[in-house]
């Protein structure tokens, strides 16, 4: 009966260091952690990008250049000398 407990709680203590979410996981926990962190301040960063574009775009009060410039972009609409700087 001793060895079946031992065998059993050592199962577990090992499970709890070298499982999948034991002890020694927390490093590719916190490397995952950076990671994403990385990738949602882009996602934010993109995001304020697009607020403003909105914002610009209202109708009520559309931001005069924005709205040329979309035109343009979208139908491809120039004349043979003008210079479209893209801005991306």
């Amino acid at each position: 009966m001793p060895a079946l407990g031992l065998t059993v709680l050592s199962f577990f203590g090992g499970y709890a260091v070298f499982g999948a979410n034991g002890v020694l996981a927390y490093g590719e926990y916190q490397s995952q952690l950076e990671k994403r962190e990385l990738y949602y301040q882009e996602l934010d960063r993109k995001r304020a990008v697009l607020a403003n574009r909105v914002a610009l775009l209202d109708p009520r009060h559309a931001n005069p250049d924005m709205v040329d410039e979309m035109v343009r972009q979208k139908l491809n609409v120039a004349h043979p000398d003008e210079v479209i700087v893209p801005l991306r």
